[in-house]
Order: C-alpha cells, then structure tokens, then sequence
C-alpha cells in the first residue's frame, strides 16, 4: 500500500531524510520511532503529500503524488501532532465540514461521527467552538474527522501527545479496528508503550536513515536480548550506527 525509494529530503545542505526505503501493506499497523529530529516528521509530511522529495519516489495503492493527487486526496489521512481545525467553528461542525469536502453522505456523518465522538469522549464539548479546545481536544476532533473519510492509508505523528489515559484507550482502540478494516496506518510516536502493544513491524530512524525494521522479536535480534523490552531495544538501536555491534545488555 506504501512504497518509498530512495525517498531523500533536504533543507539548504541538511538531509533530514535519507535514502529511506519502505514497505508497507494493506491492514498493517507500522511502528515509526526515533528520537527528536530523526526524520519521522519529514517522512509522514512526505507521505502526505505535504512536502515534495528532494529525490527518490513515494507511490500509495499504487500512485504517486506528482500524477495522481485528487485520488490520493480520497485515499490519504494525516493526523498532524498539531491539527488544523477553524476555531470559529464547533467540533461537530468541523466533522461536517470534513465531511462534506470528502463527500461523505449525511446518513454516515450523523451516526458515523457521532460514535467517533462518543468514542472520544467529545460529545458534551461537540458544540463548543474548536479555539476553546485544549491540545489534546483538538487533536481528538481532527482524529474523528479524518477518521469519518473512511482513508485506505491513516498516517499520524505523535496522536498520543496530550491526550489522557482513557483517550490514549481509545485511540489505540479506533486504529486496531482501522486494521480490521483493511486501512495501513503508519504510526509516529515517541510512547513505546503504544508502538510495541499496536504494532505489526516497528521502523527504527536515527539522522534520516532507517536503523532496523520488523516484528519486536526481529529487532531484539539486531539490538537485544530474548525479553528484553522495546525501550531497550530501541535505545541501543539508535545509540550504534552499526546495531550489529551493540554493545551488551546491562543488567
């Protein structure tokens, strides 16, 4: 569902990211973690359709954004870590915004939206308006919105950021049955909790390269030991250039 080539972007003489090959399928939640500045951002802007590669290729289902945007448009869904929402409108407004430009019927945005507030917990503040919502709010208004299109493809950076407990329950809750329903999502977050109870593969990226890819097993075998956990794994991983010559466990 998502392939990327040699994807390679620069700002002046940086290259935020580099030569970043990825593989993702349909019905597959993906794990996207490194630390601050590693290029996770970049990458999901990228994907979005947001930011141009400075080289290399991206095609989603089989397309690209240079040829085939407005279907991309249909098929893509971006969760940033800090959403655009139009502050003079309310949170159930913006759902029906949302909805109308992705033409989605009235039927489901009723009863579709209001679960997805529900869900949320949202559905006392649904008629306030969105520049009285609290971080974490809004960014749970913008995850019901993008989530009503229904996209093939759910990218999101950092959707954990600001959100209490039950709605971290949620939210892990809504992207299982986005899996169930055949969706990809790839999913950015520095809580590895998250990464390591959703995910089917978790990428590692550190200075805009990928580290290590695949199942938590997998990766403990390029940087860990059998049990140990994602937080250990994934801190010798971007700590070596080189995860083959970790050094050993401390214990």
């Amino acid at each position: 569902m998502i392939v990327t080539n040699g994807l390679i972007r620069r700002f002046g003489k940086t290259e935020a990211v580099r030569d970043l090959d990825l593989e993702l399928g349909a019905g597959e939640i993906y794990g996207f973690l490194g630390p601050n500045g590693a290029g996770k951002t970049t990458t999901l802007r990228m994907l979005a359709g947001l930011l141009r590669p400075s080289s290399g290729r991206i095609t989603i289902d089989g397309r690209s954004w240079d040829h085939d945007e407005r279907e991309l448009r249909r098929l893509v869904g971006f969760v940033p870590d800090t959403p655009p929402l139009h502050d003079y409108l309310t949170g159930r407004q913006h759902l029906a915004f949302v909805a109308g430009l992705f033409g989605v019927s009235r039927e489901r945005r009723d009863s579709e939206g209001e679960r997805l507030l529900d869900s949320l917990e949202l559905t006392k503040r649904a008629d306030e308006l969105c520049k009285g919502y609290s971080h974490g709010m809004r960014k749970k208004i913008h995850l019901a919105a993008v989530l009503l299109t229904r996209p093939k493809v759910l990218l999101l950076d950092e959707p954990t950021t600001g959100l209490d407990p039950r709605s971290v329950r949620a939210l892990k809750d809504l992207l299982l049955e986005c899996r169930e329903q055949g969706a990809t999502v790839l999913l950015s977050t520095h809580v590895l909790e998250v990464a390591e109870e959703l995910s089917d593969r978790i990428g590692v990226i550190a200075e805009g390269r990928l580290r290590a890819e695949g199942d938590l097993e997998q990766l403990r075998g390029l940087g860990g030991e059998v049990g140990d956990s994602l937080e250990r794994v994934f801190l010798r991983l971007i700590e070596e250039g080189d995860p083959t010559h970790a050094p050993p466990a401390v214990d």
